[in-house]
């Protein structure tokens, strides 16, 4: 499904509702957006006034939020800026099921596959790993067996997915991970509580500003409540990545 251009991004992800239920929880729609780059202002921008990659980086953050198993894309970096296929790569390999990717961009596949499907002159074969790792067990290129290649493919695999990112690297590289200090764990301790406030007082305007008399009232009070509720979904926005990155430090 294509995008409403006369919609906004936060309209076109929430499809009327404030929160959005993805793979990864319930969120806020803006909150959501953040992740995909989407300042809170940028959110609530119509679609046609927005470029090219930040469409692209809208209809990401739509596929993501689906449920899925399997993702199939065909040439999916065609046409990406640099921001937006960073962005691909990183959900990609976060991605708990299975992808189906055709492309001719190598270091894209090197970044992101974890087994490669090549029709060669002998027929279909499948290799551990992405592009390079395929290139180094071609007993062609290597003058070697088959079978010899079992050391490279170990070697590729514990190597290559460090390359998509840091974040990848630290998991397995056997450091201790950081503990949270006594102001982060307080942190975490009011966050829900003060999300939850936002959440329902969010819920109190749109309830408000859907009445017939809301707009019978003083223009500055109605300027005030739309100050008021664009300063909330900014805390919302800040408040929910900031949640599950100290949920992630306590874990």
């Amino acid at each position: 499904r294509q995008l409403d251009v006369e919609k906004t991004a936060q309209e076109n992800i929430g499809e009327g509702s404030d929160l959005i239920k993805t793979p990864g929880g319930t969120k806020h729609v803006v909150g959501y957006l953040q992740e995909f780059n989407f300042t809170p202002e940028r959110s609530r921008t119509l679609v046609r006034f927005l470029s090219g990659g930040e469409r692209n980086r809208l209809l990401l953050a739509r596929l993501f939020a689906k449920p899925a198993n399997v993702i199939v894309l065909d040439e999916p970096t065609n046409d990406l800026d640099t921001e937006t296929l960073e962005l691909l790569e990183e959900r990609l390999v976060a991605f708990e099921g299975t992808v189906l990717v055709v492309s001719h961009d190598r270091e894209f596949l090197n970044n992101v596959v974890t087994s490669t499907i090549v029709f060669e002159e002998e027929g279909v074969k499948e290799y551990a790993g992405g592009y390079d790792d395929w290139v180094r067990q071609r007993p062609e290129r290597s003058g070697k067996p088959e079978k010899g290649a079992a050391e490279p493919v170990q070697k590729a695999e514990s190597s290559a997915k460090p390359a998509v990112g840091s974040q990848s690297s630290s998991k397995g590289g056997g450091e201790k991970k950081r503990k949270l200090s006594y102001k982060e764990q307080q942190e975490l301790a009011k966050l829900p509580g003060e999300i939850e406030q936002w959440e329902a007082e969010v819920e109190e305007i749109h309830t408000a500003m859907g009445q017939p008399a809301y707009y019978q009232q003083p223009p500055e009070q109605i300027v005030a409540a739309q100050n008021r509720l664009k300063e909330l979904e900014e805390n919302l926005a800040r408040g929910y990545p900031r949640w599950e990155e100290l949920e992630g430090l306590a874990e």
